[in-house]
């Protein structure tokens, strides 16, 4: 395997929501694909992941959702027209077949079914969508290309929406048969998919097409490993909040894992170990602006780095008090820990006192009620939603002020290099 050859580029769903952006895609990879061997990674188009959401929401609690299908049906149709003209091509017929398919699969939904398993095996279809799509463009262009189906060879636990990876069995399988193909032309596949071992679907999270393309570079020894985004790079705060936002050249694994971490949205957050186990460095580029320098992710330090500034938004403050005004023990914290692990709850932040523990999630309703249910009858639990979490990485006083400004402030903490409030 020529790993040194191979290139990964991963495009999210912004960068193929239409013909025009197909189009774009196309004249990327042919301009910036460069000589080596070239491996595409492409999410669900636009935001047809939310509108499956939506239709398996409907099916689940048993109402119509013949509308809704019909349009999500009618936004693909109409986008592969506009690049393939031609009726009978057999991208329409393999279009019209995955919409069969997501319809029976939609029918037969009950609420007796595990959701979060049906969850994987309804939702996965935007991606089969966007990449047969652009398995067929591409041929029409000219650019000979194979379309891999995922699921084969990325594989996976039961752990529903957000399977765990069986590294040394996914490793085996693509390099089995995926350098092979890669030496005929370029190679088409889903981000975003798993599979299990007798054929189901799962997915690695929501936004996780990053993190697919990082296991195929991490399984294929890849040289290095592309994101094509809406923005120039890897910026240190989000442009739609901060007017003022500085792109960083070049940035090291470790920076960008923590930003990860804390709920940056460029880059998933298991996206970078693969690739910083291997040193396979990451470019983030814009798919907009290709001529543009990017950034550069790998095993590099600075001295001196601009404060990243992090905003996640609908959080959940919650406390835990003891019911006897005893301390807050290791065993409290056990019972707590185990309870949040049961039910699948994220910490973002937490923070205790004599007597009292507290932390910060991203609000779910369902899983929220059903904590408070396990642990009411050892615990007085208080909480809070609707809330933001903001941290500032790389800290300053003056990002700090910028950040406290008219805020008010529920929870606050800070570390070496980390500030954090949670605020309403």
């Amino acid at each position: 395997m020529s790993s040194d050859r191979i290139k990964i580029f991963k495009f999210g769903g912004a960068s193929v929501k239409s013909a025009e952006s197909f189009r774009n895609l196309a004249h990327i990879v042919k301009t910036k694909g460069g000589e080596r061997q070239l491996l595409l990674v492409v999410s669900a188009m636009g935001k047809t992941t939310n509108a499956l959401e939506a239709l398996l929401g409907q099916a689940y609690h048993q109402q119509h959702f013949d509308a809704d299908f019909q349009q999500l049906k009618h936004y693909h149709l109409q986008i592969l027209y506009e690049l393939i003209p031609q009726q009978e091509h057999p991208a329409t017929q393999r279009l019209e077949q995955l919409f069969e398919l997501l319809y029976t699969q939609l029918s037969g939904i009950t609420q007796n079914d595990n959701f979060d398993k049906v969850y994987d095996q309804t939702v996965s279809f935007g991606e089969l969508f966007s990449s047969s799509i652009l398995h067929y463009f591409l041929t029409e262009q000219d650019v000979y290309n194979t379309l891999v189906d995922s699921r084969k060879y990325i594989q996976t636990d039961t752990n529903w929406r957000e399977a765990k990876v069986d590294w040394a069995w996914s490793e085996r399988l693509i390099r089995r048969d995926v350098p092979a193909l890669l030496q005929e032309g370029l190679v088409v596949t889903q981000g975003f998919l798993g599979g299990t071992n007798n054929g189901l679907t799962t997915t690695l999270g929501r936004e996780g097409s990053d993190f697919s393309a990082a296991i195929f570079a991490y399984c294929l020894d890849a040289g290095s490993m592309y994101i094509w985004k809406d923005v120039d790079g890897l910026l240190n705060a989000d442009p739609k909040h901060f007017p003022d936002t500085v792109r960083y050249p070049e940035i090291s694994y470790q920076e960008t894992v923590e930003m990860a971490y804390y709920g940056a949205s460029v880059i998933h957050p298991k996206t970078i170990k693969p690739l910083a186990n291997k040193r396979i460095p990451l470019y983030v580029k814009s798919f907009i602006n290709p001529e543009g320098e990017g950034s550069r992710i790998c095993d590099c330090r600075f001295e001196v780095i601009a404060p990243a500034y992090i905003i996640k938004e609908k959080q959940c403050l919650l406390s835990f008090g003891v019911k006897d005004f005893t301390f807050i023990s290791e065993k409290n914290l056990g019972t707590i820990f185990n309870a949040l692990s049961e039910l699948r709850i994220k910490i973002n932040l937490m923070q205790n006192s004599a007597i009292s523990f507290s932390i910060c999630t991203d609000y779910n309703e369902d899983r929220l009620h059903r904590l408070i249910q396990t642990l009411q009858d050892q615990f007085v639990i208080h909480y809070n939603t609707d809330l933001k979490l903001y941290t500032v990485k790389n800290y300053d006083a003056a990002s700090i002020s910028r950040i406290i400004e008219g805020k008010q402030i529920l929870l606050e903490q800070r570390t070496r290099t980390t500030f954090q409030i949670v605020s309403r």
